[in-house]
């Protein structure tokens, strides 16, 4: 969790840099200051929970934040509650970052940088989401994407301002650093060491007390590690679907309506008759006649001759053909048989010699003969529009007041109720996951307030679905009266960590005094799992394109002969490490890995001398903690309060 909080807000260089500047944009659209007029929970917005220089950090700024880093976490973690976030240290981070926002600008201003309105009008024009149809800029687009997050545009402003402050100041200081020669050398010749050695590992469980605890013990456990047992945020839905089905009395159409819609229609039931036809343009008359003598199967042969080609046209009404040609030639085409060479006639390009291909002619049809499909078209129509104007007929009664049991109750709807759910859709503390008609509005259920129904769209035109949410259970730690098991397995493993703790240090003992770890693990009263001889480079493993597991990294970074222990996650147990050797590697100086190694430790070295920086800035301004208020942040975002 850490560790992506601060991926989320780490600055890098080069175009990283560029990156972060660009999130940080994002995250002023996410949230927004509270009103220094406001209050938030008790605490008066101008209340500071740090000062950076002469600036002020307010509860409200530090509180917005942690809303907007959670809405952002909540992306990729959609269970992640504000609980988890501050509990697993999310809060302090974000007030680093305003922090360090602050003292990057304060020091920058202080030695004479600026970022001017039009050098920060540059960069807003830049931004995607303010273009227009046209990909432009577009003043309006502008304004309502400002509104739509409850930003100002002197907010914006002041944010790009000073992420662009923070790229003058850390750009030039990470920029360019290299790595010299020789510790290049050294590093690449790391890469082809080895190391010798072996992994063992003491669980808990082999520790862990059978008797279950007292209930005092049992209560001051829980007391202590309240954060591991937060339960996500949990919803009931409520809802309802409804389509034209719903609607069957409505959207039949009457005998009147189709007689209507017939009439309203009656050229496009009249009779019709469409020709096809191989067409020639001469530019003379006599040339024209002497073609048409020679009889309609000739008529491609003595365009050949002529040095013309004939065109193929249609099929076309006879206005039509009036309207490419004239009347005089539409009249001559349509009035020759199949097959024959119409009289020709001059046209606007010439004379024409046209040939009768083919003759679709349709007789009228009568209301009789075409009510089927006036009826469905009708139906069509009436069924989209029933279903347009009941939507909004249903939406102007939620917001009056309906509630969506009566509605539903009126218009005969299946109304379902879940069972509590959690952001991703699983049911929680049951196999299986919501129906799949919900995913489209699951994220809306996520953000609604309780029992204020809600209708959308499920297939554009055609389905609604009606929802509610009857029952949020809010994150928090669950009482210990409905996880007393789980507390009690927790609590028998977190004795058995104790325990396993101290057989490792004793196996750690009779390693230094001369046992190997086989041997030193195989005198433990409990049985333990044989260790694993363990022979690796670290090309080799790099080579696995894996995150690199927390006891191979200790392998790789400690002394040889030594033996050292490491807590596994969740109070599993414990690794014991034992380095045995370690082979030296070599490398020519042509190696091409030589190069990658120098960029690699030239970006580290940028990387670090940024962070000196920004820690020297903070130093040079001054910063001041109110731990009191930040405490009571924190207790009115977990709902403490």
């Amino acid at each position: 969790m850490i560790s992506s909080i601060r991926k989320l807000f780490s600055s890098k260089l080069g175009i990283a840099l560029a990156m972060a500047f660009l999130a940080l944009i994002a995250v002023a659209f996410a949230s927004m200051d509270v009103s220094s007029s406001g209050t938030f929970g008790g605490l008066s917005g101008t209340s500071h929970a740090a000062v950076v220089g002469d600036e002020r950090i307010s509860t409200a700024d530090l509180a917005s934040a942690a809303n907007s880093t959670l809405d952002n976490m909540r992306q990729q973690n959609p269970t992640l509650s504000m609980a988890a976030l501050v509990a697993q240290g999310g809060l302090t981070q974000v007030l680093n970052q305003l922090i360090d926002r602050a003292a990057l600008r304060s020091f920058a201003q202080s030695i004479g940088l600026r970022a001017g309105d039009n050098l920060v009008n540059s960069e807003i024009l830049r931004i995607p989401a303010f273009r227009g149809p046209d990909g432009q800029f577009s003043d309006s687009v502008y304004r309502q994407a400002l509104a739509q997050q409850g930003v100002t545009d002197a907010q914006l402003r002041e944010d790009i301002s000073s992420g662009m402050l923070a790229q003058q100041v850390l750009v030039p200081a990470a920029f360019g650093a290299v790595s010299p020669a020789k510790l290049a050398m050294r590093y690449a010749a790391l890469q082809k060491e080895r190391r010798q050695g072996a992994i063992g590992f003491v669980p808990s469980a082999a520790f862990a007390p059978q008797a279950a605890p007292s209930a005092s013990q049992l209560q001051a456990f829980y007391a202590d590690n309240r954060d591991r047992f937060i339960r996500p945020e949990r919803r009931v839905i409520r809802y309802a679907t409804f389509d034209a089905k719903a609607l069957a009395g409505q959207i039949e159409p009457t005998e009147a309506e189709i007689a209507a819609a017939y009439n309203s229609r009656r050229s496009e039931f009249a009779a019709t008759e469409q020709r096809r036809f191989s067409q020639l343009i001469v530019p003379t008359q006599q040339a024209a006649q002497a073609i048409a003598q020679r009889g309609g199967s000739a008529l491609a042969q003595a365009a050949g001759e002529a040095g013309l080609s004939v065109t193929t046209i249609g099929p076309l009404t006879r206005e039509q053909l009036t309207a490419q040609a004239n009347k005089a030639v539409a009249d001559a085409a349509f009035t020759a048989g199949r097959g024959t060479i119409a009289t020709p006639q001059r046209g606007a390009l010439g004379w024409y010699v046209i040939r009768v291909d083919g003759v679709d002619a349709r007789p009228a049809r009568t209301l009789a003969q075409v009510r089927g499909e006036l009826a469905s078209s009708l139906r069509d129509d009436k069924r989209r529009r029933a279903i347009a104007e009941t939507s909004v007929e249903i939406q102007d009664r939620f917001d009056n007041g309906e509630g969506l049991a009566d509605v539903a109750r009126e218009m005969k709807l299946d109304l379902r109720t879940t069972p509590p759910a959690t952001a991703n859709g699983a049911l929680y503390g049951a196999a299986g996951t919501l129906p799949a008609e919900l995913a489209p509005v699951l994220q809306t259920a996520f953000q609604m307030e309780e029992g204020e129904p809600q209708i959308a769209e499920l297939t554009r035109g055609e389905t609604f679905i009606l929802f509610d949410v009857p029952t949020i259970s809010a994150s928090a730690a669950a009482p210990l009266a409905e996880i007393r098991d789980d507390v009690t397995q927790a609590w028998r493993l977190a004795e058995g960590s104790k325990a396993a703790r101290a057989a490792a240090d004793r196996i750690v003992q009779r390693v230094a005094g001369g046992a190997t770890l086989a041997a030193a693990m195989a005198a433990e009263t409990a049985r333990l799992p044989a260790p694993e001889a363990l022979s690796m480079s670290r090309e080799e493993l790099a080579a696995r394109n894996q995150q690199v597991p927390a006891p191979m990294a200790l392998f790789f970074s400690m002394a040889a002969g030594t033996t050292k222990r490491l807590e596994a996650p969740g109070r599993a147990g414990w690794f014991l490490v034992e380095l045995d050797t370690i082979a030296a590697g070599r490398i020519a100086e042509n190696d091409p890995f030589l190069a990658s190694a120098r960029e690699a430790i030239g970006e580290l070295m940028g990387r670090e001398y940024a962070e000196q920086l920004r820690a020297a800035a903070r130093r040079e301004v001054g910063v001041r903690r109110n731990e009191a208020a930040v405490a009571a942040v924190r207790k009115q975002l977990t709902g403490e309060n």
